[in-house]
């Protein structure tokens, strides 16, 4: 039988524990995530690789996040999902959120919290339109010279069109990256993509080459049946279409905007509101997501082949997916390149969430009619700050540079609203403080010289 015993502590030491506790217990609270269970969506592509990566190696559980990934069918249904609440967050294109914001197609709050990779799309010509195209290419060991300019498509599109035909490409969406850098290539060349305008909202208003909405795992199968002459794609649909002999990449992201950023992670503004530690620790999660994937100059892409080539991923073959996520790019058959610049997730800052980059989006979308109004420089900036939540990113950031996770190279300095420095196929310069004067000097397109 033991004894009974009334033990004590001094009652400072006993007040200096309730404290303790007390803060212990507020951190636990504000770090555990509002929200822990989220559906977030996926289109078949490599750069949804740091959601998938995310998902696979623990890291979204190891922020006090299950998450499902669910493959949507278009970028149309990712829209729509977002904004209606079935998805909680997706992989989304750039102009989608900011596409919202401005009304064009529907309106709502979206933001972009994060970049999801930069230079993964190209665009690629079908094997009749490649075979007019390229006797007229400079060759170099055997080679055509890249980059391939537009305007050595010029003549193969009149050709078609004196045979009564019409040269049609497609791309992924109106507010896609694909849609913007395809224009700016074929505009770049002298050929006239079209206008937007309010009686046309297929964009194809004094277009030279009629540019179609095709969803990205179903590019090749366009192409091969012949409905289109080319397209611009994500991959790994571009490296599909030369394994499979129906078609030719002629051009990279990187060579026409030398630091495409092609995807972020898009959420509900009121989500965010409403669950800031749930999004902090979602951005944390696709960071280290990132920097796995970049580790060791690509020590980790071999495993990520293998991880994205399953069904219920992207589901292309491991030959398809190998080469663009090793920094090589097969242009013709045999014709393999070293791309460096392609397929990049945290090297480079690629998954900040730069201003100047939503800016650069919104010039397009003014340039090509999406934006039927002029808007002064300052209404650029605002929208862009409103749209891209770089100071969320940001925040995350700084706790994984804090924990010693990841290393402070991966912010810019906290004034930079200019995009990253890069280089455009047509030699013009971005200043992203300078939006209007940007436009005044482009020869096609609204506020330029031909309209």
């Amino acid at each position: 039988m033991f004894e009974s015993r009334n033990l004590s502590l001094p009652r400072g030491f006993a007040r200096c524990c309730a404290a303790l506790l007390a803060v212990w217990a507020t951190v636990v609270i504000a770090a555990t995530p509002e929200k822990q269970e989220l559906k977030i969506g996926f289109i078949k592509l490599t750069d949804c690789a740091p959601l998938v990566v995310a998902y696979e190696k623990g890291f979204f559980e190891d922020e006090g996040l299950y998450v499902t990934l669910e493959a949507q069918a278009n970028w149309k249904v990712v829209l729509d999902r977002v904004i209606d609440g079935s998805l909680d967050a997706s992989h989304m294109l750039p102009g989608q959120p900011l596409g919202a914001a401005v009304g064009f197609g529907t309106q709502a709050e979206l933001v972009g919290v994060a970049g999801l990779g930069i230079n993964t799309l190209a665009v690629t010509l079908g094997n009749e339109v490649w075979r007019a195209l390229k006797p007229s290419l400079a060759q170099a060991d055997g080679h055509p010279v890249h980059p391939i300019a537009a305007s050595s498509l010029k003549p193969v599109i009149n050709d078609i069109k004196a045979g009564g035909k019409q040269f049609t490409m497609a791309m992924v969406f109106p507010t896609s990256t694909h849609n913007y850098v395809l224009r700016y290539w074929l505009a770049a060349g002298g050929i006239h993509p079209g206008y937007y305008t309010a009686d046309d909202n297929t964009g194809t208003s004094d277009a030279e080459v009629l540019l179609s909405v095709t969803p990205p795992p179903q590019m090749p199968a366009t192409l091969g049946a012949g409905t289109i002459a080319g397209y611009s794609v994500g991959e790994p649909w571009n490296q599909q279409a030369v394994i499979k002999g129906i078609g030719v990449p002629v051009i990279t992201a990187a060579e026409i905007w030398s630091r495409t950023p092609e995807k972020i992670l898009g959420l509900r503004r009121d989500f965010v509101e409403k669950n800031p530690v749930t999004v902090k620790a979602l951005i944390k999660a696709v960071i280290r997501a990132e920097q796995w994937m970049d580790a060791d100059h690509g020590a980790h892409r071999d495993e990520l082949v293998k991880i994205l080539s399953r069904p219920e991923y992207v589901g292309a073959d491991a030959a398809v997916l190998t080469g663009p996520l090793h920094g090589r790019y097969q242009y013709e058959k045999g014709d393999v390149r070293a791309t460096p610049e392609a397929n990049v997730y945290f090297a480079e800052q690629a998954g900040y969430p730069f201003y100047g980059d939503a800016v650069w989006f919104l010039t397009q979308m003014r340039r090509w009619g999406q934006i039927p109004q002029a808007q002064p420089d300052s209404w650029y900036e605002q929208t862009a700050k409103k749209v891209y939540r770089a100071d969320l990113y940001r925040a995350a950031a700084e706790e994984l540079i804090a924990a010693g996770t990841i290393d402070a190279s991966i912010l810019p300095p906290a004034e930079s609203i200019s995009a990253r420095k890069s280089r455009f196929i047509d030699g013009i310069e971005f200043d992203a403080t300078q939006p209007n004067a940007y436009l005044a000097k482009q020869v096609i397109g609204q506020q330029g010289t031909a309209k």
